[in-house]
C-alpha cells in the first residue's frame, strides 16, 4: 500500500480530474441546464472531504487495511461520478 501522502495525492488527482471533466462538459454544452453537473461537482467535493478525513484519522488500528479500504472507496466513487458525467444529456 502506498503511503499517506500518495493516497492524498491520488484522491486529489482523481476527484480533481472528475471536476475538470464536468467543467469541460459545461463549457461544451452552454445551452444545457447545469443543475445536474453542479450536483456532480458538489458530490465530488463532499467525497474529497470525506476521504481526506478518513485518511487523517489517527485512531485506526490496522493502517494498511484502512488505507486499502479508502483506496477502494475512491475507485468506486470515482467510477460512480464518471458514470453520472457520461449520463449528462
Amino acid at each position: 500500500m502506498a503511503n499517506k501522502r500518495d493516497l492524498k495525492k491520488d484522491i486529489n488527482y482523481v476527484l480533481g480530474d472528475i471536476i475538470e471533466a464536468v467543467y469541460v462538459w459545461e463549457y461544451s454544452n452552454t445551452d444545457k441546464d447545469t443543475k445536474k453537473s453542479e450536483a456532480i461537482i458538489d458530490e465530488a467535493i463532499e467525497t474529497f472531504d470525506t476521504l481526506i478525513a478518513k485518511v487523517n484519522d489517527r485512531s485506526v488500528e490496522d493502517k494498511k487495511a484502512h488505507f486499502k479500504a479508502i483506496n477502494q472507496e475512491l475507485e468506486s466513487k470515482g467510477r460512480e461520478l464518471i458514470e453520472k458525467i457520461n449520463k449528462l444529456g
